[in-house]
């Protein structure tokens, strides 16, 4: 039960979040069999999705982390993607599982695909927890899906309002107005 954030209404709970984490981790283990694949988490929010989703992909898997912003502390896009911490491993000839927290705009997801695929990698795809598509700027593809949800300011599982509630053990709907 979470205390500190009484104003946040439950829009997925723990317990579906878990399932599905669970689904998206047997489906691409299932995709990937008999390839070694590079899970890469997109920093700050996907963090938590990306740690539990990992345990569930039963194939031979490096990590590694890239860090973008775009909100900074705000509560909508600044549409400028800056790459705050680039990638530590080249990616050239490798299977590449871009592991996002949340594809709203579309507009860093955009970013980071085509920036990736000029590093030539063997394949790229997308997963995402959450994908918001009544505000698409920029149509990207992902591959694997958890959750299509409605146009509200979502907080908890790893997702933020200006760095709070990323420690909420389910995606809520945060007061915006």
């Amino acid at each position: 039960m979470v205390t500190f954030a009484k104003d946040i209404k439950e829009l997925i709970s723990s317990k579906e979040i878990q399932k599905k984490v669970k689904e998206l981790g047997e489906q691409i283990t299932k995709d990937y069999h008999g390839k070694e694949l590079v899970c890469v988490c997109i920093l700050k929010g996907s963090v938590i999705f990306f740690s539990d989703l990992i345990r569930h992909i039963d194939l031979p898997i490096t990590i590694d982390f890239i860090r973008v912003s775009s909100y900074g502390n705000e509560l909508t896009s600044s549409g400028d993607v800056r790459i705050n911490k680039d990638l530590s491993s080249p990616v050239k000839g490798k299977h590449i599982l871009l592991i996002e927290d949340i594809v709203d705009t579309g507009i860093t997801l955009d970013f980071l695909v085509e920036l990736l695929r000029t590093r030539e990698p063997a394949s790229l795809k997308v997963c995402s927890l959450l994908h918001k598509p009544s505000n698409k700027v920029k149509d990207v593809e992902i591959s694997y899906k958890g959750f299509t949800i409605d146009n509200h300011y979502v907080v908890g599982y790893g997702l933020d309002a200006a760095e709070k509630y990323r420690n909420i053990n389910f995606v809520g709907i945060y007061p915006t107005a």
